[in-house]
């Protein structure tokens, strides 16, 4: 299995970043092992920020869209023998139908906007683990990853959409539940970054992960704000997990929970054509403002 880097940009997104990498590959190895570890222990430092693993290259998704465009990656989550969360209402509901569907939305409407390009992790019925996912859109060099889910709850009462970025710890009891739920299937794993050693690539990607998660969590309330007058969001839409599918450490990346499976009043909205319209364009405005934002800061 070959280690690869993504070709179309550098790990490393600021000026300060890479004068801290050259910082620490500049000290001795045994200062860079004596970092604090989170839980206590080198190794456990050295492990909590793993590179996403390289995979054997098979086929990539198509890009749609203008060629020189920021790339946004669609994930619709679940697929194939994992049908994702069921309506207990309705036997025939399944969350990887209502994703699959959501993820077509949301790709139409930005590309009708032509102000990104767009590609998708799956546009049929098809499985794929969680690390994959990811590992597709930094392939291609996506510069934003989004993944579509539909919540499910005990409580048939439970409503509201709510959009999750990265945290080793989660924000709340609902957010270390659906963590357990979604990475129940994968495991992480790393390679190393290039020729550099493992401590130094550890902390190089701790300081990485640390920028993409504050880009993803200002995406994330960006999001809110643009959704919503058009989507029933959660009083507090915007929560943490440590959810595998937003591991990748240098790619702004956040689960679009769009609303609840097991709420009747939610799933009907979402298996409607005005309901996806309503994500498709609540997304369409929050990228737009994003990669705005992105050209006038340079």
């Amino acid at each position: 299995m070959i280690s690869r880097r993504v070709p179309s940009r550098p790990l490393f997104g600021t000026a300060a970043l890479a004068a801290a990498a050259l910082t620490l590959v500049a000290q001795p190895i045994a200062a860079t092992a004596a970092a604090p570890a989170e839980g206590g222990g080198d190794a456990s430092y050295r492990n909590r920020m793993a590179v996403p693993p390289a995979r054997r290259a098979g086929r990539l998704p198509r890009i749609d869209g203008v060629a020189g465009r920021p790339l946004v990656v669609i994930d619709a989550g679940h697929g194939g023998h994992d049908p994702g969360a069921l309506a207990s209402w309705d036997g025939g509901l399944r969350e990887k139908d209502l994703t699959l569907r959501l993820a077509r939305e949301i790709r139409d409407k930005l590309l009708e906007s032509g102000r990104v390009r767009v590609a998708m992790t799956r546009d049929r019925d098809e499985f794929l683990i969680l690390q994959e996912r990811y590992g597709i859109a930094r392939r291609l060099g996506a510069d934003l990853f989004i993944s579509v889910h539909c919540d499910s709850a005990e409580n048939q009462g439970a409503s509201g959409a709510s959009i999750y970025t990265l945290s080793e710890v989660a924000s709340d009891r609902e957010a270390a539940r659906l963590a357990a739920r979604e990475n129940k299937a994968d495991i992480l794993a790393g390679v190393d970054l290039a020729d550099a050693s493992a401590d130094i690539s550890s902390i190089l990607i701790d300081l990485t992960q640390r920028e993409t998660m504050n880009a993803s969590a200002g995406f994330a309330r960006l999001l809110g704000r643009e959704a919503k007058p058009l989507v029933p969001l959660k009083p507090n839409y915007h929560r943490m997990a440590s959810l595998m599918v937003l591991k990748a450490p240098d790619m702004p990346s956040i689960l679009f929970e769009t609303g609840y499976i097991s709420n009747e009043e939610d799933a009907k909205r979402l298996n409607s054509d005005s309901g996806r319209r309503a994500i498709a364009e609540s997304v369409r405005r929050a990228v737009e403002v994003h990669f705005a934002r992105q050209l006038a800061s340079r």
